[in-house]
């Protein structure tokens, strides 16, 4: 089979797989690491953040979807992964604007570019990844604006795997604790999973790479959480 130079990621990949990519949360903590390790398997990615345009309006998502396939020459993935919202506070104070934030990065911004991408997608067969979370499978109630997102995207990610079947395959990656955050204790967010470790980036990149060459995977979600979800006392709970 022939190969090519891609543009990006500097690597040759054999023609006919699914490489180029649109990656919204794409300049966050997590997001900018999947870009790096995404190029270096050789995919085109562009990475999209918030100064690229508000996805939880469908104009705006479009167009981004529209530059993305002009700039890589089409587009074989798009991950979802732009989100916001993601405080701790007691429910009695979360305001609607939090509600907002959760909703609109996470389940309007999925929903539209989604909608946006897929006749590009339909083209080449392609893959949508929902980057879900172990929120959306687990209450965190310092975090019901974050949990509810989730499990909404969740929800996506079968139904609109049922919605662009055969053409287009939807699949969920569903990270843990893999990118700390300030502050963040890593001797307790490993004691959250049964590995006892932190994951990284790189994990949660090699399920996407997974996901593009698994042509008969489509509306599952795979957990890359270390095994947090199946802890049942204190340290599975946020």
């Amino acid at each position: 089979m022939g190969r090519r130079q891609l543009g990006r990621g500097g690597a040759a990949v054999r023609a006919g797989e699914l490489t180029r990519a649109l990656l919204t949360g794409g300049t966050g903590k997590l997001g900018t690491a999947l870009a790096e390790r995404l190029r270096s398997e050789g995919w085109q990615v562009l990475a999209a953040g918030s100064r690229d345009g508000d996805l939880a309006r469908a104009d705006q998502a479009r167009a981004l979807v529209e530059r993305a396939a002009a700039d890589l020459g089409g587009l074989d993935v798009v991950v979802n992964g732009a989100a916001a919202g993601f405080s701790a506070q007691q429910f009695e104070n979360v305001s609607e604007a939090d509600v907002d934030a959760a909703l609109g990065a996470t389940v309007k911004g999925s929903f539209f570019v989604t909608q946006a991408a897929a006749p590009y997608l339909r083209e080449t067969r392609g893959l949508v990844v929902m980057v879900e979370d172990v929120a959306a499978y687990q209450p965190w109630p310092s975090f019901a604006p974050h949990c509810a997102a989730k499990a909404a995207q969740a929800m996506l990610t079968r139904t609109l795997a049922k919605a662009l079947a055969p053409d287009v395959r939807v699949c969920g990656v569903a990270p843990g604790p893999v990118a700390l955050e300030p502050g963040d204790d890593p001797g307790r967010r490993a004691a959250e999973t049964v590995l006892g470790r932190v994951g990284s980036a790189a994990d949660v990149a090699a399920a996407i790479v997974y996901l593009a060459g698994a042509r008969f995977v489509t509306g599952s979600t795979i957990v890359v959480d270390g095994g947090r979800l199946l802890q049942t006392g204190p340290a599975g709970h946020a």
